[in-house]
């Protein structure tokens, strides 16, 4: 039985991939294995969001050259679908590049190879198999993932997306209903729903779903606990979204929305395609929704021309929306995108140092945002156990970690769903106890 080992780099919608991946080779009569020694096959499934992401890919290629003899090297997903063929010639030893759309035609693409050939692409942006692959392995004990819309429209200055995910493309209602049915019937109980810009979801079929309509209908499959989303573009982020959400208590109280810069002249630069107004609008309706939404949000500094003052409104927008959490960056030069094109770029150090107060500063905030769940009963999903704490692992519906003791019995509380009292906080966790309702 051939051997593959998988290594995953990026997103949740890599991880993802990655599922889809496993799900195809383990149809077609693969074995997956735990480490690279053990493997025929070696499949590196990457991110080309950040340099950084990109160089670890190579590194890795390079680092395993003298040990894969034998071996096929495989690089899919974003860096295959932006570097090509160009692939080959940075490591010779790559014997398959693909992109994220052939992944369902993954099996064919091997067979050329074990046919002689040495170098087999699979780069084209086929809109009626981006989505379909002949099953999907679930990796994750606590929660399924299905993949609503593929690919952007966008086209931000600052990103590569457009060109290594292709156009968007969404999937029919029914595939999708169909899908969540399928999970809840495969014991899982809490699914999230993802695309590069998940509510920009369009359904392509005659029922002509909108975003806010097919997470109401994944909510109302029988059996469904806890359904979430991610990541939404704040330009296609409607009232009816937080109308669903608010009406229908299966809907996780978590909206990641990124905003990218606090400043609407960056954001005009960064052709974001709204004001900061814009955006503070969509967080007044979650603010007013009569729901406890937790927001996160992504945050680049030191895009090309951002001021001082710029990035003291960035600040100031923290204090304003008063995130949850908040996953910021530095601006990288990434290929193919508009950015490259602009003068006025900022030095490493600079761009550290902005990062570096806009972090502490949202820790602050975190500090006391998390403050104010002390005394609260949450309900929890359990996703495991620390040995070294004694203490159990839950999210809540608002995304947060909880950790818990629980006093009754030695039972594996592991995918259940309890209540916990929180006792303590910190900047990122919470800590607690759990109580019977």
């Amino acid at each position: 039985m051939k051997k593959f080992y998988i290594e995953t780099f990026g997103c949740q919608m890599n991880v993802h991939d990655s599922e889809k991946v496993i799900g195809t080779l383990v149809t077609d009569g693969y074995k997956q294995v735990e480490t690279f020694e053990e493997a025929d096959l070696v499949l590196y499934n990457t991110c080309s969001i950040r340099d950084k992401a990109e160089q670890k890919v190579f590194n890795r290629l390079q680092n395993f050259k003298k040990a894969g003899k034998g071996k096929t090297f495989a690089v899919i997903g974003c860096v295959a679908q932006q570097e090509g063929e160009k692939i080959f010639e940075k490591a010779p030893h790559v014997s398959l590049v693909a992109g994220s759309a052939s992944y369902g035609k993954l099996s064919q693409l091997l067979v050329q190879i074990e046919k002689g050939d040495k170098r087999v692409t699979g780069l084209t942006f086929d809109a009626n198999e981006a989505f379909e692959t002949p099953m999907t392995r679930r990796d994750n004990p606590h929660r399924a993932y299905i993949t609503i819309i593929e690919g952007c429209d966008k086209n931000c200055a600052y990103c590569v997306v457009p060109f290594t995910r292709g156009p968007e493309r969404s999937r029919t209602s029914e595939s999708i209903i169909r899908e969540a049915h399928e999970i809840v019937a495969m014991g899982y109980t809490e699914v999230q729903l993802l695309g590069q810009n998940v509510n920009s979801y369009r359904d392509p079929s005659p029922a002509g779903y909108n975003f806010a309509q097919i997470l109401r209908a994944v909510a109302e499959v029988p059996g469904m606990r806890r359904v979430r989303f991610t990541t939404s573009h704040p330009r296609d982020f409607g009232k009816d979204i937080v109308d669903v959400i608010a009406d229908n208590p299966v809907i996780c109280n978590h909206v990641h929305l990124p905003v990218q810069s606090g400043s609407s002249r960056v954001l005009e630069g960064m052709l974001r395609s709204y004001t900061r107004d814009e955006y503070m609008r969509r967080i007044d309706w979650m603010k007013n929704c009569g729901q406890d939404i937790a927001l996160t949000t992504d945050i680049i500094v030191g895009f090309p021309g951002e001021t001082e003052a710029d990035f003291e409104q960035t600040l100031s927008l923290l204090d304003e929306v008063e995130y949850d959490s908040v996953f910021s960056f530095k601006y990288s030069k990434r290929p193919n995108t508009p950015a490259l094109s602009l003068d006025d770029h900022m030095d490493e150090d600079e761009k550290s140092r902005r990062l570096s107060i806009l972090q502490e500063h949202q820790r602050q905030i975190q500090i006391r945002r998390n403050a104010g769940y002390v005394g609260r009963v949450e309900e929890v999903l359990v996703e495991g156990f620390n040995k070294a704490t004694g203490q159990w692992i839950g999210r809540t519906g608002q995304n947060k970690t909880l950790n818990f003791l629980h006093h009754s019995g030695d039972e594996n509380l592991t995918g259940t769903y309890l209540h916990a009292r929180v006792t303590r906080s910190g900047p990122n966790s919470l800590t607690g106890e759990s109580v019977v309702q």
